[in-house]
């Protein structure tokens, strides 16, 4: 063996270290090289919920809440979803899920922590159809839930489920709710980044069944969740510099940055107690965000010295509801089109929590795929939740989409 080569100087040192990081760093932005979605299989449409939720939680008694969750869900912009708890054998075998007072926490992790993972592995499945190499070739997978609270965590049941191979390095994000996509694709570009040849596999997924209970007095925040809130989840393989001979990037992943609104941790939390999970959504959310958004926008094209014109932009905006939609479209003086990705996305799915941004982004690919790139090369992704916290990341199209 070859003895270590000799540092004779602090200059020296200072030259090899340099020399290792640079070998170390990728030299280009990590960029989208595949995108995959899933959902149970149960569906029901938006009209059907309010009888099918008031009779399974046996709360007929209560005519004036259904007349409520009714009036919420036409309002709501959302056409159906998809959800595991829609299969009677579960609340069959678990009518303790129905009432929040009773013990139930257990029995629902139990469930999740092995649900929420396939519901992930069937999206990451497609994902790396979609990239097209093996699955062994991932070298960092990021998970990122609130639905299964368990160790060892859904990342590792996820792992063997798509074969990874031993080493691969293994991320779980928990409890970041409707963020939650946008910071695992965010540390996903700075993992790609900084490990010359990384390919992350960022899996996103959640089931309402973690918080699924029957109606009460004054809880208006049940009401508002049961009328919103769906399971799915979404996979992205990120990595930089990709090989033009078997991998096809769809979007530069330009810069991304987190915004923490001052004064607004108490607006929307997130406490698993032994009923399941309790919800809270503050009012004025909406105004909130979009009081923010075009400050978070500007500072972000600014870093990289872009100027942007708002509607030039393609947009990949995380539909918390129809009302955060409608409030950025307003103050940032969007055309009727601009969002209809995200708007298609709520009609289609409902809110997915942070899964539900990487189901707009293939919608996104979708469509540039069937129509071809039309205006402007930039776009944002955008994705809002506990903090109030707002994840930005700047997007081009990448050669892939380009080609079409």
């Amino acid at each position: 063996m070859a003895p270590a080569p000799m540092i004779t100087s602090a200059a020296t040192a200072d030259k090899v270290v340099h020399e290792i990081r640079r070998k170390q760093r990728a030299d280009g932005p990590a960029t989208v090289l595949g995108i995959g979605t899933a959902n149970p299989e149960t569906c029901m449409s938006q009209d059907e919920y309010p009888d099918y939720y008031f009779r399974v939680t046996n709360s007929e008694h209560f005519p004036h809440l259904k007349d409520r969750l009714k009036r919420i869900c036409k309002k709501s912009g959302i056409e159906k979803r998809f959800m595991y708890v829609l299969n009677d054998e579960v609340l069959e075998a678990h009518p303790e899920f129905t009432d929040r007072n009773l013990p139930s926490l257990d029995a629902r992790v139990e469930i999740t922590s092995k649900a929420v993972p396939e519901l992930a592995a069937a999206a990451a499945t497609k994902a790396i159809a979609d990239w097209g190499r093996p699955a062994t070739d991932i070298t960092h997978l990021i998970f990122s839930t609130y639905s299964a609270v368990k160790a060892p965590s859904g990342d590792r049941y996820l792992a063997s489920l798509l074969g990874l191979r031993p080493t691969v390095s293994r991320t779980v994000l928990s409890l970041h709710g409707c963020y939650g996509g946008g910071r695992a694709l965010q540390l996903a570009k700075e993992l790609a980044e900084n490990n010359r040849g990384a390919r992350v596999l960022v899996a996103c997924a959640e089931m309402t069944l973690i918080a699924f209970y029957g109606p009460e007095e004054g809880a208006d925040d049940t009401m508002i969740g049961h009328a919103l809130f769906g399971d799915g989840s979404g996979a992205v393989i990120v990595g930089a510099d990709p090989d033009d001979a078997v991998e096809r990037p769809l979007f530069e992943m330009a810069f991304a940055s987190q915004t923490t609104v001052p004064n607004t941790e108490h607006l929307i939390t997130m406490q698993h107690n032994m009923g399941g999970m309790d919800y809270h959504v503050g009012s004025g959310v909406p105004e909130i965000i979009g009081s923010n958004i075009e400050q978070c926008l500007v500072d972000a094209f600014d870093s990289i010295a872009v100027k942007a014109k708002w509607n030039d932009l393609f947009w990949a905006v995380h539909p918390g509801g129809r009302r955060i939609l409608d409030v950025i479209q307003e103050v940032l003086g969007l055309g009727d089109g601009a969002l209809a990705a995200s708007r298609k996305v709520l009609r289609e799915f409902g809110n997915m929590s942070g899964t539900t941004v990487v189901f707009v982004l293939s919608e996104l690919r979708r469509r540039f795929e069937a129509n071809g790139v039309e205006g402007g090369e930039w776009g944002a992704l955008m994705a809002f939740g506990p903090g109030v916290t707002v994840e930005t990341i700047l997007l081009r199209i990448a050669s892939g989409l380009k080609k079409n």
